[in-house]
């Protein structure tokens, strides 16, 4: 059964479709007691930082998160706060991954970045079995995390940076899962069934 961490900032509904479509049990909520007895997590996205983690601290899940062992896949801002710090207000963030979120700069930069990009595997993870490197996801979003050594997939715009990260049992995609076609159902398909 995998737990949806609901923080009134997530593209809840979407992943739930997503998690349908693909015939998985899952269920939502934002209580640590009922999601301690989920088998894995997954923090969806949509939103910004310090709303993101203002909503998960109400919640008293922060602390929590930094315990957790079981798999546990962030998406978008869900992988952003996995890092140390946001510039997007000045974030601390769950300082699971080390790096600094910084939003995009350029003058002739169409800030978000938003749309389908490729992405090229740095380091085997099971979350990008059966994905061809050069394979396109679907991204909204104006910050980026860098890529540190717990990247394990890069894209580039304007500047190269970390498209999915890994450390330990905390796994994290930049772009959303749940809009990008059969290539993000094969990435959540390989979450619920390899991570």
């Amino acid at each position: 059964m995998i737990g949806i961490i609901e923080y009134g900032a997530g593209n809840v509904r979407s992943v739930c479709n997503a998690l349908e479509r693909l015939g998985v049990g899952f269920f939502v909520s934002a209580k640590v007691d009922e999601l301690e007895r989920a088998r894995k997590l997954i923090l969806p996205g949509v939103g910004e930082a310090r709303s993101a983690m203002d909503a998960l601290g109400h919640s008293g899940l922060p602390d929590w998160l930094s315990t957790v062992t079981k798999p546990f896949l962030g998406i978008c801002i869900g992988m952003q706060i996995l890092f140390d710090h946001s510039d997007e207000r000045e974030t601390p963030c769950l300082g699971l991954v080390p790096g600094r979120v910084r939003r995009f700069q350029g003058e002739r930069l169409k800030i978000p970045h938003m749309g389908w990009n490729s992405i090229v595997n740095c380091r085997p993870s099971p979350l990008f079995q059966g994905i061809a490197d050069g394979e396109y996801f679907y991204f909204v979003h104006s910050y980026h995390a860098p890529v540190v050594g717990h990247t394990t997939a890069v894209a580039h715009y304007q500047v190269d940076f970390s498209a999915a990260v890994q450390r330990d049992n905390f796994y994290g995609v930049q772009f959303h899962v749940e809009k990008s076609g059969s290539a993000g159902s094969q990435v959540l398909r390989n979450f619920v069934t390899l991570c």
